[in-house]
């Protein structure tokens, strides 16, 4: 992905040197066994934050900031400018509306956020309480080395999958399935969760195929990149991964059949009306 000496965003908050380290209180051993689990095989606890399951608290410590830290900063500031401009558009000759794009906040060892306590541990999520995405730039290691998915465009996928929940946030989409995930049961709850999830992948398509037209940012095999990162956090393989037998019932995000089917949609439509996973009569 060409992304170096491109303009950054200017919607960047960061607090990696405002004190990081760990979030202490709320949840007990058992919420912490889930997020590091989580952290390692991917999962998104955007839930169990929204949901006040990972409690608040102080942070304290000091943080050195690497090469790398740095490194990443950049390029997620880069690829934050590029959604910017890409759904101001989509949204403009679409829905003929402004887009209000999101605030990231780059964060190392943990932060707070308006939906709970964020950690490294919780990876990469969108609050819509504060409308903020939160990122720990020690994620993209994770990504790689623990995940396997490697490449600079496996981790623009995840950011714009990120941007892609406030987009939805933007719609009103989430608010609406919140409220229905609340008056649901849990296995009703589960498939809403995957229709969010899976609108977010094709969102983030959605974007892959205007950053290709409108920057010529995407080079050979970055696609293939993203497919991939979407291959390896299918819930069906994160279970797998995890010595389990797969639960569809349990399933939030979609299987990796899923995910790369409706991140491939969106990016070979480019509009909005093509990410409608709620009306499919296939998943």
């Amino acid at each position: 992905m060409k992304w170096r000496g491109r303009r950054g965003s200017d919607n960047i908050e960061d607090r990696r040197r405002a004190g990081g380290g760990q979030v202490i209180g709320g949840g007990g051993l058992g919420v912490l066994a889930i997020v590091i689990i989580a952290y390692f095989l991917g999962i998104d606890v955007t839930p169990l934050l929204n949901e006040g399951i990972l409690g608040s608290g102080a942070i304290q410590g000091d943080v050195e900031l690497t090469e790398a830290d740095q490194r990443a900063a950049e390029f997620v500031s880069v690829t934050l400018a590029d959604t910017e401009e890409i759904w101001a558009g989509v949204f403009e000759q679409e829905l003929g509306r402004t887009y209000t794009p999101t605030t990231l906040v780059l964060f190392k060892g943990g932060t707070q956020s308006a939906c709970g306590g964020a950690s490294a541990q919780t990876g990469p999520f969108y609050c819509p309480n504060d409308r903020k995405v939160y990122l720990d730039t020690d994620f993209f290691t994770t990504l790689s080395r623990q995940l396997g998915a490697r490449g600079d465009f496996a981790a623009a996928y995840v950011v714009a999958h990120e941007v892609g929940h406030h987009v939805q946030d933007e719609l009103g989409i989430l608010a609406k399935t919140t409220a229905a995930r609340q008056r649901s049961d849990e296995a009703d709850s589960n498939a809403i969760s995957v229709m969010v999830e899976l609108q977010a992948d094709c969102f983030s398509g959605v974007w892959a195929r205007y950053a290709a037209e409108r920057f010529g940012s995407l080079e050979p095999g970055d696609i293939q990149e993203a497919v991939d990162a979407a291959a390896r956090i299918g819930d069906d393989t994160l279970q797998r991964n995890a010595g389990q037998r797969p639960m569809p019932d349990s399933f939030t995000h979609g299987t990796s059949v899923q995910r790369q089917r409706w991140l491939a949609a969106g990016y070979e439509a480019g509009t909005i009306r093509a990410c409608d996973t709620f009306s499919a009569a296939n998943l």
